[in-house]
């Protein structure tokens, strides 16, 4: 009988699982798949959309709140061209989506649930998208991507380690699985959205980033039954859950680094898409295809080596891990700072070696193959450590908190990229790259304190 019973738990359980993880895997995979392409095809075709076509002046005034923003920046910044005022307004917008996840756990935690939070933000991200539409509206269109980034993305992320009971070592290779799903969705945003931007128009574009997200909340909604279980709202945590305080401390203390990781990281959308421009030499002289690589698809060239490139670092963890000899998460994300650092100084190179001319679109390949490499060590190892770390009752929270270094970031990386036009393109490389250096020392310096946080 208790053999039976055994092979009844083990029958149902395979039923429950795709693959040797939850099905909930495969739903949340998808949806974030989905918003990411939603999130990465308008990002591709953001700055070129101001810089080439909203900021002229003849539709910058109807833009609503757009004057009385330019002022508020040029109080603090001075005079701004169109260039350094998109560069703002991007590092503004990349900024907020990652400070409002605070924001989004605390609501989930405290009063709505994650699953209602989730949908409740996709539904606001697919309004935002449409209304990109609307040259006059495109302020509010951000505000609504904004907010709906920011109920949607702490809470997914958390949902996805609530699949998996305490202990369970699945849990890491779920969210470098995850990762992949989010990078097959920005690997394919910027050859649709971006292509209809550039060749059809850019609402095109911006309307099938919409289109995507409503995909990525259909398959959400589909999928509830699937998803971890909602904890009771203003439930008092359990006598033997862990303090939120050690996790709070190593968010603490990883926050500046953190910063200065993604102020030199997220250039990608930003100067190096301008770099691309204007500075590439992208034609491409094939057997099997000639032409010129349109502007946005250097956006791809980051996700498409994320999947290409996950898959043997896993493995290569996992044979160092039977050995012992796997890196310690600390380590790795001390080497994704610095090798964000080299991935800068093959620009330098780059725009040293071809002064006054067009580099060839191999140099942004090799950039990017570098700083993808690095990324693989930082964030997803990162986001798996605090969703380690933060007790359940206040998780989605400690996620959210830890997507404000993101914001820190990208109100950096909107600073930094504002010295584009006055620096030297070799300067400015090299500027970036010791930002991304000073991140890695910083964790290096910090190394004994973090250890003992996370019990390394």
């Amino acid at each position: 009988m208790k053999s039976l019973m055994t092979n009844d738990a083990n029958e149902k359980r395979a039923a429950a699982e795709w693959f040797g993880h939850p099905r909930g895997l495969a739903f949340l995979f998808a949806t974030e798949m989905w918003e990411r392409f939603s999130y990465y095809g308008m990002r591709a075709l953001l700055v070129l959309y101001m810089v080439d076509y909203l900021l002229k002046p003849e539709r910058a005034d109807t833009v609503i709140g757009l004057s009385a923003l330019k002022r508020g920046l040029e109080a603090l910044t001075g005079p701004l061209g169109a260039q350094p005022l998109a560069s703002q307004i991007y590092g503004l917008y990349t900024g907020f989506v990652y400070l409002t996840p605070i924001l989004g756990g605390l609501l989930a935690d405290r009063w709505l649930g994650r699953r209602i939070t989730v949908a409740l933000g996709a539904a606001l991200m697919v309004a935002g998208h449409f209304l990109m539409a609307s040259e006059s509206l495109f302020l509010f269109a951000l505000l609504l991507l904004i907010v709906g980034n920011g109920a949607f993305k702490p809470n997914i992320v958390t949902q996805l380690g609530g699949l998996y009971p305490p202990g369970d070592k699945r849990r890491d290779r779920a969210y470098s699985i995850f990762y992949v799903g989010i990078n097959i969705g920005a690997f394919f945003s910027p050859l649709v959205a971006g292509t209809l931007g550039e060749t059809v128009g850019w609402h095109y574009g911006f309307a099938s980033a919409g289109v995507g997200m409503a995909v990525g909340l259909a398959i959400y909604l589909y999928a509830l039954p699937n998803l971890p279980p909602e904890r009771p709202r203003r439930e008092a945590p359990r006598a033997a859950e862990a303090s939120p305080r050690r996790a709070l401390l190593g968010v603490a203390l990883l926050f500046l680094p953190s910063a200065l990781f993604f102020a030199s990281y997220e250039q990608q959308g930003n100067t190096i898409a301008l770099w691309a421009e204007g500075f590439t030499d992208r034609r491409v002289d094939l057997l099997f295809w000639q032409g010129e690589i349109p502007v946005t698809w250097f956006q791809a060239f980051n996700p498409l080596m994320v999947f290409l490139f996950t898959p043997p670092l896993v493995a290569w963890w996992t044979h160092r891990a039977r050995t012992g000899r796997e890196p310690p998460t600390l380590e790795k994300l001390t080497f994704g700072c610095f090798g964000v650092g080299l991935g800068y100084l093959v620009m330098a190179w780059a725009a040293y070696a071809n002064e006054g001319g067009r580099a060839s679109w191999l140099w942004l390949a090799l950039y990017f193959a570098v700083i993808t490499y690095a990324e693989l060590h930082f964030w997803p190892m990162a986001l798996s450590l605090f969703s380690r770390i933060a007790p359940e009752s206040s998780r989605s929270a400690v996620i959210g908190l830890l997507f404000t270094t993101s914001f820190v970031g990208n109100l950096l990386a909107g600073w930094l990229g504002g010295f584009w036009s006055s620096f030297s393109h070799v300067a400015f490389f090299l500027t970036a790259a010791a930002v991304a250096g000073l991140a890695g020392a910083l964790i290096a310096a910090s190394r004994g304190l973090l250890r003992e946080l996370v019990a390394e």
